[in-house]
């Protein structure tokens, strides 16, 4: 009896299947003949939809650095923009960056402070940084080491607070986005100088000596004490501060007479967002200002309990 109940069953809800399919539509009073299904029509399936790609819009930003420079980004058709969100420096701001310091209160400051004095003076006299003149090429083996340096700290303090946060099985507060986002900006530093020149064999070793002991040391320094990690890279970025400020004064001094009239590489104008006819001033400007916010934020977050909410959001 309950096969034959249960026979019966399908049978009746196999003639309403075809009775759906062949003389009314779901919703409708009067019936209506349904269009073919569309397995036997040459358009896609309804749930497909094969739009365009959105043209970019620009972002508030850039209309911000619009406004406040006088002139349009330029977009670059061979640059992919995948960044992270990121500060638009106008004209005015880029100029107005200014060097300070940040006086160290105790003993875990000071060792921060005194590690990057130390660190600098081995490097400006291996790098003949107080000696001869300073031309361009000079300039760029400098930005160029550096900036592979200073892209670690961002992705080691990232890293480990994630690792934390999945361990511990608690939030993050934020820490995360902020110190990747610094990661990545020093990262397009870099690449936006290597634009300009390519380093040889013996370069390419002496970063890849120097990333391999400066990580691991990074990584161990971070989880001992992340506030002296972020007080070392605040001092890190006062002193990058200097750095550009006198390569800036060295271009308008007339020492840097090919950076004075080089335009800005497409991948620079693009990612600051500059003027059509941006120069390698202007880049050095927006580099600076970078700088001084990293120096901001980190001296902001040493002097923070790493399980306060970080004040900083994402693109800040």
């Amino acid at each position: 009896m309950v096969l034959y109940v249960l026979f019966n069953a399908r049978l009746q809800l196999a003639a309403s299947t075809r009775a759906f399919s062949t003389t009314s539509c779901v919703g409708c009073e009067k019936g209506h003949q349904p269009g073919p299904h569309f397995r036997s029509k040459i358009e896609h399936h309804p749930l497909y939809t094969d739009l365009p790609k959105p043209e970019k819009q620009p972002t508030d930003a850039a209309e911000g650095a619009q406004t406040k420079s006088g002139s349009s980004p330029s977009v670059t058709e061979e640059y992919d923009d995948y960044t992270f969100p990121h500060l638009i420096w106008g004209k005015e701001e880029a100029e107005s960056v200014s060097i300070t310091h940040h006086v160290p209160r105790d003993k875990t400051e000071k060792v921060a402070m005194y590690t990057v004095k130390i660190m600098r003076f081995f490097f400006d006299l291996f790098s003949g940084y107080h000696f001869g003149a300073m031309n361009e090429i000079k300039w760029l083996r400098r930005i160029i080491f550096l900036e592979t340096v200073a892209g670690v700290p961002g992705m080691m303090g990232a890293m480990v607070r994630h690792l934390h946060s999945l361990r511990r099985l608690q939030r993050d507060h934020g820490w995360i986005h902020t110190l990747l986002e610094e990661a990545e900006n020093e990262r397009m530093h870099l690449l936006t100088a290597l634009e300009l020149r390519r380093p040889g064999r013996v370069f390419r070793f002496s970063v890849l000596m120097a990333q391999g002991i400066f990580t691991n040391m990074f990584f161990l320094a971070y989880l001992i004490s992340p506030r002296f990690c972020h007080r070392f890279v605040g001092y890190l970025e006062e002193d990058a501060v200097k750095t550009y400020t006198r390569c800036l004064a060295e271009i308008d001094s007339g020492h840097l007479k090919m950076w004075s009239k080089m335009p800005a590489p497409p991948i620079a104008i693009e990612y600051w967002r500059l003027g059509e006819n941006a120069l390698m001033r202007d880049v050095i400007l927006a580099i600076r200002a970078d700088e001084a916010h990293h120096r901001l934020v980190n001296h902001t977050l040493g002097g923070m309990d790493p399980n306060q909410k970080n004040p900083f959001g994402p693109g800040q």
